[in-house]
């Protein structure tokens, strides 16, 4: 779920592969990548309720403009996923989802 090739970005330098915990569970990233990135590779698409209305909200405009994209991150709540750059041992929550097995997709 990655992207791997592009016509103006290059991905020809190697970068190591990092661990954090979603939900408490472990998790794979590439160094560098944005926590957003990094959960979406992994297959994750809902990354918190709305405030209104407590429906399932994912990544949106990916570029810090919308709030659609806040998780928990190390105990700080509505961190915004798109412009926070994943870091080993990261401990990351999803909003409305503690205990519900289907945070990750298969």
């Amino acid at each position: 779920m990655r992207i791997e090739e592009h016509p103006i970005l290059d991905f020809s330098i190697p970068r190591r592969e990092i661990e954090f915990f979603l939900n408490g569970r472990p998790c794979r990233a590439r160094e560098g990548e944005t926590l957003a990135a990094a959960l979406w590779a992994l297959g994750v698409r809902r990354f918190g309720l709305s405030r209104k209305k407590g429906e399932p909200r994912g990544p949106f405009c990916f570029i810090g403009r919308c709030h659609d994209c806040e998780v928990n991150v190390d105990g700080r709540p509505r961190v915004k996923a798109c412009m926070t750059e994943v870091r080993p041992g990261m401990r990351v929550e999803i909003p409305g989802e503690e205990g519900d097995d289907d945070t990750l997709s298969p």
